[in-house]
C-alpha cells in the first residue's frame, strides 16, 4: 500500500501491520478509534476488517486465525468497555501461549487524570494477559512499536502482546521509514545444549519403556514431521495433551491419543504412569496434563527432559528434569541425529503392546450405554458420526464441557496441524463460536466444523450473525444438556448432589439461528444428525444443528478423576 510522505499514526499503524504481513483484523469500533477505521476503510485492498459482535469474541477470532495458520493474529478495541472486554478474550491465549496483537485507542492524552468517560489503566489491564504491553506516545514510535510487538508476540514462547494508541497520537502526523518483519512463528529456531541432547538421547535409547508427551509447542514450532520421524526412528509410542491433539496421526502404530485429567484413552496415562524415561515436547505439563502429576509421576527413577521454547518452563513441573531449551522442531532433530535406530524385536513388541491395549479401549469404547432419555443422543455417537461425516483431515473447534472430553477420546486426528483447537488454556466458555470464525477465515473455503453447548452458546451468541454475513462454511453442533453440566457433575460426585446454581432456563438455538440466518435444525435420532450434517456440509455457508444430550451425572464421559470417584478407585476431588 502507498503511504503518505507525512502520514498519521493511524496511517502508519496499518502501513507498518501491512508490511508486516498482516492481512486481517478483527475488531468492534469505538469513539477513540473512528481515525483508524476510516484508514481501514481505505486500504480493504491490503488489510481485511471483520467486524465482530463483541470485543472478547474478536480476542477468541485472533487466537483461532492464529492456532490453525500459524501467523499473528490481530484484533482490536476502543478505551473503556472495549478494552475491558478484549481483555477477556486473551486469557486463554495467554494461557495457550498463542501469537495475538491487541490493538486498543485510548482517551486523548490531554484527558487523562480527568475521569473521561472511557478512561482506565490499559496497560495495568493487560498486564495480566499478555507478555508485553506498550503505549505509544508519539506518532512517530508506531512502526518501532508495532515491529517489537510482532517479534515479541511471535518469539520464544509465543503469546498476546497489546498495543495502545492514544486518539490524539492517531491523528498527528510525522515522517518516519515504515520497516518491514514476518508475522509467521516460529521467528527463530534455536536448538538446545548439544550436550543436554546427547545425554537425554542415551536416556530414551536405553530405557525399556520410553515415552514422548507432546503439547500445543508442537503445533505451534510446526515440529510433526520432526516428532514423527523421532518417534519412528525411536520406536517411541506418543501420548499428546489436549493441546497437542493431532501433534502425530492418531491412527498411527505409535500413537496413544489424548492423555491426563480430561478426555483421555485410560491407557495413555497407564502408559505415561509406567515409563522409565518421559519426553515432554511443548508442554506446560499442568496438573490436568499429567493427570495430577501421575501420568507420568513425579518419581525420582524416571528420567524425563522437557523440550520448551521458554527456560523458565523447562522442567519446571518435573523437579530433577533435564530441560531441552529450543524450538521443538530443531531440538527434535537434534535427538534424532543423536538417537540410534530402535531394533526391531523393540519396535514390534511397543506397537504390539500398544494395539492391544487400544483393541481393548475401543472394545470398552463400544458398550452399551444407559438410555439417554427419548430425544437425546449420547455424545460419544455423535462424535462418531461428525467424524464419519467430516473424516480426520476437518478443522474443528470446540467449547469446554461436553465436547471437550468427548472429542479429545473420541475423534482421531490426521496430524500436521492445530486440526482440533480446543481450549484448555483457562478452558472459558463462548470460546468456539468466535473461535471458528477466525479459523474459517485463515482457511478459505475449508469446511470448520465447531461444536458448542448450550451454555457457551449464550456467551456466544452474537456471532452467529457474523458468520452468517460472512457466508463462512461453519457447520455449528449445539450439544444441550440443559444444565452447567461440568459443575453440576462436581456437585454430584463431591457435594452429595447438592446441586446449586446449575439449572438456568432453556435455550433453543434454531430460532435463534434462523433469527440470524443460519439455517437450523434439531436432532433427536442419530440418523437425523448424519442426514443435517451432509446438508450443511454442501451448504455454502453456515448452518446450526441443535442435538439435545444427557447431563454428565446420568452419562459421565471420559474424565480420569470422574472414573477413579465413579469406580472406588479414589474420593478425592482433582487439585488443578
Amino acid at each position: 500500500m502507498a503511504c503518505d510522505t507525512n502520514p498519521t499514526g493511524a496511517e502508519l499503524l496499518v502501513a507498518t501491520l501491512v508490511r508486516h504481513g498482516v492481512d486481517t483484523v478483527f475488531g468492534v469500533p469505538g469513539d477513540t478509534g473512528v481515525v483508524l477505521y476510516d484508514v481501514f476503510a481505505r486500504h480493504t485492498d491490503a488489510l481485511r476488517h471483520i467486524l465482530a459482535r463483541d470485543e472478547r469474541h474478536a480476542g477468541y477470532m485472533a487466537d483461532g486465525y492464529a492456532r490453525t495458520h500459524r501467523r499473528i493474529g490481530v484484533c482490536e478495541a476502543s478505551s473503556g468497555g472495549g478494552a475491558v472486554y478484549l481483555a477477556g478474550g486473551l486469557g486463554e491465549a495467554y494461557a495457550s501461549s498463542v501469537p495475538v496483537l491487541a490493538i486498543t485507542s485510548d482517551i486523548h492524552r490531554r484527558s487523562r487524570g480527568s475521569g473521561a468517560i472511557t478512561e482506565i489503566d490499559q496497560e495495568a489491564l493487560f498486564g495480566a494477559v499478555t507478555t508485553w504491553c506498550r503505549t505509544a506516545e508519539r506518532a512517530a514510535d508506531i512502526p518501532a512499536l508495532v515491529a517489537e510487538a510482532v517479534a515479541t508476540a511471535t518469539g520464544g514462547r509465543p503469546g498476546p502482546v497489546a498495543l495502545i494508541f492514544p486518539e490524539d497520537v492517531l491523528e498527528e502526523h510525522a515522517a518516519v521509514a515504515v520497516p518491514e518483519g514476518e508475522p509467521v512463528l516460529p521467528a527463530a529456531r534455536p536448538g538446545a545444549s548439544e550436550f543436554a541432547v546427547a545425554g537425554v538421547a542415551a536416556d530414551l535409547a536405553r530405557a525399556e519403556r520410553p515415552v514422548i508427551f507432546a503439547g500445543g509447542g508442537v503445533h505451534a514450532s510446526g515440529a510433526w514431521r520432526e516428532l514423527l520421524a523421532l518417534a519412528e526412528h525411536g520406536a517411541l509410542p506418543v501420548a499428546t495433551t489436549i493441546h497437542g491433539k493431532g501433534a502425530v496421526p492418531e491412527d498411527h502404530p505409535l500413537s496413544l491419543g489424548v492423555a491426563g485429567g480430561n478426555g483421555c484413552r485410560g491407557y495413555a496415562n497407564d502408559y505415561l504412569a509406567g515409563a522409565d524415561a518421559v519426553l515432554i515436547v511443548g508442554s506446560r505439563a499442568n496438573s490436568t496434563d499429567t493427570n495430577g502429576y501421575t501420568s507420568p509421576p513425579r518419581d525420582p527413577g524416571v528420567r524425563v527432559a522437557q523440550i520448551d521454547a521458554d527456560a523458565s518452563r523447562a522442567g519446571r513441573n518435573f523437579p530433577g528434569s533435564v530441560p531441552l531449551v529450543g524450538d521443538a522442531a530443531t531440538v527434535l532433530d537434534q535427538l534424532r541425529d543423536r538417537f540410534p535406530a530402535a531394533p526391531a524385536a523393540a519396535r514390534a513388541a511397543r506397537e504390539a503392546d500398544i494395539a492391544a491395549v487400544r483393541d481393548a479401549w475401543a472394545r470398552t469404547a463400544a458398550d452399551e450405554l444407559p438410555d439417554p432419555g427419548e430425544g437425546r443422543l449420547r455424545p460419544r455417537e455423535v462424535i462418531r458420526v461428525l467424524h464419519r461425516v467430516f473424516g480426520p483431515r476437518a478443522w474443528v473447534v470446540a467449547d469446554p464441557g461436553t465436547p471437550t472430553p468427548n472429542l479429545s477420546a473420541y475423534w482421531e486426528s490426521a496430524g500436521e496441524g492445530w486440526r482440533v483447537v480446543i481450549p484448555r488454556g483457562h478452558g472459558p466458555m463462548g470460546y468456539a463460536i468466535p473461535a471458528a470464525i477466525g479459523v474459517a477465515v485463515a482457511h478459505p473455503g475449508e469446511r470448520v466444523l465447531c461444536v458448542t453447548t448450550e451454555g457457551s452458546l449464550a456467551m456466544g451468541v452474537g456471532d452467529w450473525e457474523t458468520a452468517a454475513r460472512l457466508a463462512l462454511p461453519i457447520t455449528y453442533v449445539v450439544l444441550d444438556n440443559t444444565s452447567m453440566g461440568w459443575i453440576k457433575m462436581l456437585q454430584h460426585l463431591f457435594l452429595e448432589r447438592r446441586y446449586f446454581g446449575v439449572d438456568p432456563g432453556p435455550i433453543d438455538p434454531v430460532p435463534l439461528a434462523t433469527g440470524m440466518g443460519l439455517p437450523g435444525a434439531r436432532a433427536t435420532t442419530l440418523d437425523q444428525l448424519d442426514v443435517l450434517v451432509k446438508e450443511s456440509v454442501g451448504r455454502q455457508g453456515p448452518s446450526v444443528v441443535h442435538v439435545p444430550v444427557p447431563e454428565h451425572k446420568d452419562a459421565p464421559p471420559p474424565v480420569a478423576p470422574w472414573e477413579a470417584v465413579l469406580t472406588g478407585r479414589s474420593t478425592g476431588r482433582p487439585v488443578y
